[in-house]
């Protein structure tokens, strides 16, 4: 027997499994399409309903913004009713600190003219 002989079942072995490789690959590669086309169908679709959702909410968060911008001087002027409040008033104090308020330093008295 010469070894050509001997090694014709295990090239047919081999030549098997590369083609049951291949036709594996080919599966995965296939599988791999399907589930990124989904997966793209999925988020455009997600896209177009978020869009229309923004544009629908818009006009409300317009309102609350101007709403917000015409009654921010009133806010403003409540909170420095507060601050004035709880200078005067040591037991107010940790109410301001607990929300964030810090009392502003009251304006120095202005100085004296020197003597001349």
């Amino acid at each position: 027997m010469n070894e050509s002989e001997t090694n014709l079942p295990v090239q047919t072995e081999l030549m098997d499994q590369l083609v049951a490789l291949r036709h594996q690959v080919f599966t995965l590669l296939l599988a791999l399409v399907v589930v990124s086309g989904t997966l793209t169908v999925v988020l455009y679709r997600q896209a177009r309903l978020t869009s229309k959702d923004i544009e629908a909410i818009k006009p409300q968060a317009n309102k609350i913004i101007e709403d917000f911008k015409r009654d921010r001087a009133g806010m403003e002027n409540f909170v420095k009713q507060l601050t004035v409040y709880g200078s005067t008033h040591p037991d107010f104090q940790p109410i301001l600190r607990n929300y964030g308020i810090v009392p502003q330093p009251q304006a120095a008295a202005a100085p004296a003219a020197p003597k001349k």
